[in-house]
């Protein structure tokens, strides 16, 4: 994410470093002030340590901020202690907390529903808010959390399973998040098998018709102008 001169990534997983020098146009590491770890699984931290030393140019540049949940710091940490030595600040998140770096500025809600400590995040930026949806299980109040206009949405399962929930949401979750939420534009992600064999394109366009507002399905090298939004 990129407002006025700040840079921010989100959730650096595995690959997040070669994505960016491949990336079109190319994304510099180097010029990142922050990254944000919404929670520790691997699929959203696996490159965090990489990433850090890029930022900080191997830490012979300590700079940078890192915001992370404190269990991704804590016994078993994914963020190794003599990295975190290279980046200038540690913010750990909770519940219903306020961050700013630079141009931009967040805020974390009630913890999700999954099996490590997982943060939501809300983007008060301009001329667009966005919302964040991590991976979590569907849980009543998480209606009312998420108001952003632009409503990113993690999006793991086509349909729910019987017995146990699982801690991912499925289409029919989306549905009743978009109807309360009524965000000008949802973006779909973060998508496991079911959503692929799908065709997410597919089924964003279908949500499109049936929610009658619009949704797309977010692809590698997705860029989103917030004016244009």
């Amino acid at each position: 994410m990129s407002v006025g001169g700040t840079h921010l990534y989100i959730d650096p997983g595995p690959g997040a470093l070669v994505r960016c020098l491949h990336s079109k146009p190319k994304l510099n590491p180097s010029e990142l002030d922050g990254i944000v770890l919404t929670h520790r699984h691997l699929d959203h931290s696996g490159d965090v340590n990489v990433m850090i030393e890029a930022m900080t140019e191997g830490g012979f540049k300590r700079r940078g901020t890192l915001f992370a949940p404190s269990d991704a710091l804590g016994e078993d940490p994914v963020v190794l202690k003599y990295i975190r030595e290279y980046v200038k600040t540690i913010e750990v998140l909770q519940e219903n907390g306020h961050y700013r770096i630079g141009d931009i500025s967040f805020s974390t809600a009630k913890k999700h529903h999954h099996r490590v400590e997982t943060h939501g995040l809300n983007f008060d930026t301009s001329p667009r808010t966005i919302s964040f949806i991590t991976d979590t299980r569907f849980f009543p109040e998480l209606l009312d959390l998420y108001r952003g206009e632009i409503l990113v949405i993690h999006v793991a399962r086509l349909k729910a399973k019987g017995g146990e929930p699982a801690d991912h949401l499925c289409i029919d979750d989306v549905k009743a998040i978009v109807r309360k939420v009524k965000p000008r534009l949802t973006v779909l992600t973060h998508f496991g098998m079911t959503m692929i064999k799908a065709k997410p394109w597919e089924v964003a366009a279908t949500l499109e018709r049936e929610l009658k507002t619009r949704v797309m399905a977010a692809h590698d090298g997705l860029t989103l102008n917030l004016k244009e939004v």
